[in-house]
């Protein structure tokens, strides 16, 4: 059977500690000689998160990719991807990020809040983002920052 292979990623934790590399553990989704995508599991990081056992396995989390930056002329070589929690255990908010709320500072709209631990790891193929994650560092920190500081979270979080 295939391990788990770590990735690292950065994680932004809700509670306002400083953002810091984490690995985000990552598990094949198929066997075989070749190797195919790596489901992440980022709810590893994500405090009060569901567990997908309660949901039917649907995972209680959601990602979307960032492809560039706003007056950026192209895209990133290695994209982004960004986790957050969609589904808490107890049916309560996650809380906001205080992270991110330090990080947006006047931008910052509590409505668009972004809540619980968010973790953003990085990626090398446009077309495959689960075939091809690779190592985030704290040098992608300023770019993240610098998207953070004008997004508001994704979507409406479920509760």
């Amino acid at each position: 059977m295939d391990q788990l292979i770590p990735v690292r990623a950065i994680l932004f934790p809700a509670d306002g500690r400083q953002p810091s590399v984490v690995q985000v553990m990552t598990s094949p989704t198929q066997f075989g000689a070749q190797r195919g995508p790596c489901m992440p599991h980022p709810e590893a990081y994500m405090d009060f998160i569901a567990e997908p056992s309660t949901l039917g396995g649907a995972k209680p989390w959601k990602f979307f990719i960032v492809y560039s930056l706003d007056g950026m002329n192209g895209k990133f070589s290695h994209p982004y991807i960004v986790y957050y929690p969609t589904v808490s255990r107890d049916g309560k908010p996650f809380p906001i990020n205080k992270s991110i709320r330090n990080i947006q500072d006047a931008n910052f709209c509590e409505q668009n809040a972004w809540r619980g631990n968010v973790i953003i790891g990085k990626f090398h193929d446009h077309d495959h983002p689960f075939y091809s994650l690779m190592d985030a560092s704290m040098a992608d920190f300023p770019i993240m920052k610098n998207f953070i500081r004008s997004q508001g979270s994704p979507a409406r979080v479920q509760y």
